[in-house]
């Protein structure tokens, strides 16, 4: 079984904070910053404001999901954090995608349809 491509560390997260491009929605909070790889990687943030630990970890796992289904419509070569605000709490998988895919709209790493 593969590993998971995740930002893990806390320095990781912060110079992606730093250093990338932000857009938000209702939903989510997305920082992207090229990473200079072939592949992407995600860190998901979803904080105790959002809910207990059981919330934050069935959203965690949605967008988990949600990165791997989407992998081939983004560009690569990205490191991706994504946010959840508190209103992802009460928001089902199709909500939280296609807000997903909209922030992926925003910062302009969506492959061209052909």
């Amino acid at each position: 079984m593969k590993r998971f491509p995740s930002v893990k560390k806390n320095g990781e997260f912060q110079k992606i904070y730093r250093g990338g491009t932000s857009h938000a929605n209702r939903l989510l909070v997305m920082y992207v910053m090229k990473n200079g790889e072939e592949s992407n990687r995600i860190g998901i943030s979803v904080s105790k404001k959002v809910g207990n630990s059981v919330v934050r970890h069935h959203i965690t796992r949605l967008l988990r999901e949600i990165f791997r289904l989407n992998e081939d419509r983004i560009q690569t070569g990205l490191n991706i954090v994504v946010v959840a605000r508190v209103a992802a709490r009460d928001s089902d998988y199709k909500h939280l995608e296609s807000a997903y895919l909209h922030l992926c709209g925003l910062h302009h790493i969506k492959k061209e349809s052909k």
